[in-house]
């Protein structure tokens, strides 16, 4: 909790209208920072004013000098696991790391569940392995493989946040990837499932690519191309070098550039997941000039980590498509402050340690995916810091930009009528990354041990703060975190997400 005075008040005056208040000489509204006093009432930010208002409530929190105030995170990309494979993650250890690292809304990925999110049956399935054990928000996506096509316009209408496929091996066999006209006819029957749009749809030339978020619903791509890749060297050892050689930059470009030229045909709206490969950003900022409706997002561990630091056997560090050199790194961080990437999300992919070490640190065995959910914020802080970049910039990626992406208009934002889902947040605090101390599921992530700045004291859903407080059972939800997050469903018109649960 914030070390500023807490005073919960035991006799309330009439004249107090907020159920909270919070205050602070650093509130970060209309993307910058700014002494502000913020009252909650019934879930939302009813009032943004400006310092000394001394507004009213039930609850009263001043920030501490070192303390800064700002929007709940939004991360679009987290593979929960549950149904079917819990013991990889689960929706009670995920939401809770979350909210830990200041992030209070997700959207989880239609794999690795049994079954996969490819149906409207599989859907709820999912809510109901989520349902009454989340304590942040929670939204879905829906899946494109081989012979699902017909079930796409009804997961639309079941509200799912867009539809994910991979043109390349997922990993596991029940989300099979799609051939490139596979891809394309449901680009097509997605891109006339909005309201106002249809099939060949074009934006204007230097649109916003995110624009129309309640139209068209989005197509989310694992771009890299499985032909490149097959003709790759695939090594076995302990070897980084090894495994980078078998996931080259040209998978990465020639995918995105299939990915474009449909979405170009089509009229669909298009994101590229998880991009590691400089190399495709020219591609991109020119087919967004030419009005494809494409957006990018990268993830912490590209803007962060690179090759030369991976130790042999340091399989924790493996993931698809993987962490390049540090001139890429550069041009990474470069295509962010261009704009030419959106969003930074985690891509938050854990295993079982025998997945993950497995074959004694053989990177052709050990399972890709990086578990980073609770970290996201310090990581990507502490090296926007060290470029110059302020944390209000860091919101935008993390916040702003992954909620305009999926349409959630209350989310992202500290503004009257948003959601109160507020983070307090120490920049300048410094600490040592303990992996053991962490709240998903597995204690492994390549930032064991790494020096970072910035750490989440509070976090608080709808105006309520999460308790974390207490260990989980193997399965189980933590002891002391109130599950009280909602399940979210994608609005099909302007004024924001619908609660499920």
């Amino acid at each position: 909790m914030p070390r500023g005075d807490d005073v919960a008040t035991g006799r309330v005056a009439a004249s107090v209208v907020y159920d909270l208040v919070l205050a602070g000489d650093r509130v970060l509204v209309d993307g910058g920072f700014a002494p502000a006093e913020i009252g909650v009432r019934d879930g939302r930010i009813a009032r943004v004013a400006g310092r000394g208002m001394r507004l009213e409530g039930g609850r009263r929190v001043r920030l501490a000098d070192d303390e800064v105030l700002i929007p709940g995170l939004v991360d679009t990309h987290v593979h929960v696991n549950e149904p079917g494979r819990t013991e990889w993650e689960g929706f009670a250890s995920a939401t809770r790391a979350a909210a830990a690292g200041g992030v209070t809304t997700i959207v989880d990925m239609p794999l690795n569940s049994i079954p996969p999110t490819t149906s409207v049956a599989a859907l709820e399935a999912k809510r109901a392995a989520a349902r009454g054990r989340v304590v942040v928000d929670v939204g879905f996506w829906g899946g494109i493989v081989p012979g699902n096509g017909a079930d796409l316009l009804a997961l639309a209408d079941a509200g799912v946040f867009g539809f994910k496929c991979f043109l390349v091996d997922s990993g596991v066999p029940e989300f099979p990837p799609v051939s490139a006209d596979e891809l394309e006819r449901a680009m097509a029957v997605l891109a006339g499932a909005g309201s106002g749009s249809g099939s060949g749809a074009r934006s204007r030339p230097g649109a916003d690519p995110g624009s129309g978020l309640a139209d068209a619903p989005l197509v989310i791509v694992h771009a890299e191309d499985p032909t490149v890749i097959d003709a790759a060297p695939h090594a076995h050892g302990r070897a980084y070098a090894d495994f980078l050689a078998s996931r080259p930059d040209a998978a990465e470009g020639a995918a995105v550039a299939a990915v474009i030229e449909a979405a170009r045909r089509t009229g669909a709206r298009v994101h590229i997941l998880h991009l590691s490969s400089a190399d495709a950003l020219d591609a991109i900022a020119r087919a967004r000039a030419d009005g494809v409706r494409l957006t990018v997002e990268t993830c912490p561990h590209y803007l962060a980590l690179t090759a030369g630091e991976v130790p042999d056997g340091g399989t924790a560090y493996k993931c698809c498509p993987p962490i390049r050199g540090a001139a890429n790194r550069d041009a990474l961080w470069q295509g962010l402050r261009a704009g030419v990437i959106d969003a930074v999300v985690s891509d938050h992919s854990p295993a079982p340690a025998a997945m993950k070490l497995a074959g004694g640190g053989d990177f052709a065995e050990a399972w890709g995916g990086i578990a980073s959910l609770q970290l996201g914020l310090p990581v990507v802080w502490t090296e926007a810091r060290r470029r110059g970049i302020g944390l209000e910039q860091v919101v935008e990626w993390m916040g702003t930009a992954p909620a305009r992406l999926v349409g959630l208009a209350g989310k992202g934002a500290i503004a009257e009528g948003a959601d109160a889902d507020l983070v307090i947040v120490a920049p300048d605090e410094a600490f040592t990354v303990d992996a053991a101390a962490l709240h998903h599921r597995h204690p492994i992530t390549p930032y064991d041990g790494r020096a970072l700045v910035g750490a989440v004291r509070a976090t608080y859903l709808g105006g309520v703060p999460v308790a974390l407080a207490g260990a989980a059972d193997p399965v189980g939800p933590a002891v002391g975190a109130v599950p009280r997050g909602r399940l979210l469903r994608r609005a099909r018109s302007e004024g924001g997400p619908g609660d499920v649960a």
